[in-house]
């Protein structure tokens, strides 16, 4: 399915003369009403008109500015503003032979003298004076002007949408929705988003599975708007989507499988300052803008771009609710090497790692005040990830909070530290574990007692630090994997531009 653009009207894009090519020499002034500093200079075209080749005045809000002047012309649509590329009104523009070759804004008598030719113009006017901003730079109405006037194009089908249908209802009723309401990806809100990135609209990143259709630039910033996103977060939305596509992930496989998981996004560096990230309290709930539609995004890209729905590709039994959005930020505030570092980037690098997890198991240890205590409840807790008779195919994200990763940074522990003492602790007895014991058929094959066995396969555990100050809970998050080449194996992108 190609995600469209939907918008309430169908406008076809408006190609007319540049504004230059209409004066062969003269000035142009660009103005508006509610600009202070354009009512102060409009004495001035009188002058400007009788002693000059040409003037032409564009009115932005106002058909009488000027009034009087043959030249003057309501410029309604905001074209002759947005093609002589105005920024601050007033603006002069002296142009020779249809060309321009100089301009000023504001209002500053010298340079209005310079680029008018005209000496003494102005000399009752104070000799400084800021302009206003043009409304062609207008949220919304410079992503209009951009599609109606400029050479914004897009390549996704657009849906125009009957007068009285509801947007909203729109998108739930064309299926582009998780199930909660979307943000109706219009062009202007494509275009704004786009903003967020340098990459070209056609970029194509991969090919989404389950369909695997090409997902383009274009296709994840429609899916970010519908999201909820701001633009400043294109780069990370962007790089979670090439992070699912990167093999090892098994994106497709995650979609496929009846068990519980979905794409679990960890953001590290800077970045996730620059877009106010939440790592902090409630850093797995709800209530941040950037971690709650950064997560939506990905999904929804999932979605709409390769075709995975549930009841359709989509066969988890259950699912869980981090399908909707699992995303959150790594606490680098700390002695602890954050996880992009572990995975191999340098200090600083922003990153997206993901993980193929399941629900939130919380961990409560209030009492333990020695690593060696606290390591065995993170241990014990871990043990029954999945069932606590299966081992040696799964992973584990364990989320260690504030207060309990004091409790090892204060005795000199660090991560990797954590890591090997929890590897130790989880090497257990295949004898506990094989079907039948404890009365429990579930197990281990009865082949491998006498053994000893890991819990979770090589590499399996990742850790990070994250949630609010106040507090001795942690959590882990159950990773979905399995023997051989079948399940998600984590994988970490740099996010760039």
């Amino acid at each position: 399915m190609s995600t469209p653009l939907s918008t309430p009207v169908s406008t076809p894009p408006i190609h007319l003369s540049d504004p230059l090519s209409r004066m062969a020499d003269g000035l142009i002034v660009i103005a508006k009403r509610e600009c202070p500093t354009c009512v102060l200079i409009e004495p001035l075209l009188q002058r400007l008109a009788a002693e000059s080749t040409g003037l032409t005045v564009y009115s932005q809000d106002d058909p009488d500015f000027g009034a009087g002047l043959p030249g003057s012309v309501h410029d309604e649509r905001l074209e002759h503003s947005y093609r002589l590329d105005v920024e601050i009104v007033p603006t002069l523009i002296r142009v020779e032979g249809g060309r321009e070759v100089a301009r000023t804004y504001g209002w500053d008598r010298v340079e209005w003298q310079r680029v008018s030719g005209i000496d003494q113009l102005g000399i009752d006017l104070p000799a400084l004076r800021p302009g206003c901003g043009s409304m062609t730079l207008e949220p919304g109405i410079a992503e209009r002007l951009a599609i109606r006037f400029g050479k914004a194009r897009f390549t996704s089908r657009q849906v125009a949408l009957g007068d009285a249908e509801d947007p909203l209802e729109a998108c739930f009723d064309r299926g582009w929705t998780d199930g909660l309401p979307v943000v109706p990806p219009t062009p202007e809100r494509v275009l704004r988003m786009l903003a967020g990135t340098p990459r070209s609209p056609d970029e194509i990143l991969g090919s989404i599975p389950p369909d695997l259709a090409p997902c383009t630039v274009e296709k994840v910033a429609i899916n970010a708007v519908m999201a909820g996103c701001k633009p400043e977060y294109m780069p990370v939305v962007l790089a979670a989507v090439e992070a699912a596509l990167i093999d090892e992930f098994g994106m497709h496989g995650i979609l496929c499988t009846t068990m519980f998981c979905g794409p679990v996004v960890i953001a590290n560096g800077p970045v996730t300052r620059a877009i106010g990230m939440n790592s902090g309290v409630n850093a797995l709930g709800q209530g941040n803008r950037a971690n709650a539609s950064i997560g939506r995004a990905l999904q929804l890209v999932i979605r709409n771009v390769g075709g995975g729905r549930p009841g359709e590709i989509d066969r988890s039994a259950l699912g869980t609710p981090g399908k909707y959005t699992f995303c959150f930020a790594e606490a680098e505030d700390s002695d602890w090497a954050p996880l992009s570092v572990e995975r191999g980037f340098a200090p600083g690098t922003s990153t997206v790692t993901l993980f193929a997890g399941e629900g939130v198991q919380g961990i409560v240890d209030q009492k333990s005040r020695t690593p060696e205590s606290l390591a065995r409840t993170f241990a014990a807790c871990m043990r029954v990830v999945d069932h606590p008779k299966l081992a040696m195919a799964g992973d584990a994200l364990l989320i260690v909070s504030p207060e309990h990763a004091r409790v090892f940074i204060e005795a000199g522990w660090s991560k990797a530290r954590l890591l090997q003492e929890l590897i130790a602790l989880l090497r257990l007895p295949a004898d506990d574990m094989v079907m039948g014991a404890g009365g429990i058929t579930e197990g281990l094959p009865a082949s491998m007692a006498g053994t000893t066995v890991s819990k979770f396969r090589p590499g399996g555990i990742l850790i990070v630090r994250a949630g609010g100050t106040a507090g001795l809970f942690s959590a882990v998050v159950a990773g979905w994997a399995a023997s051989g080449a079948v399940g998600s194996t984590p994988v970490t992108q740099e996010i760039t531009a």
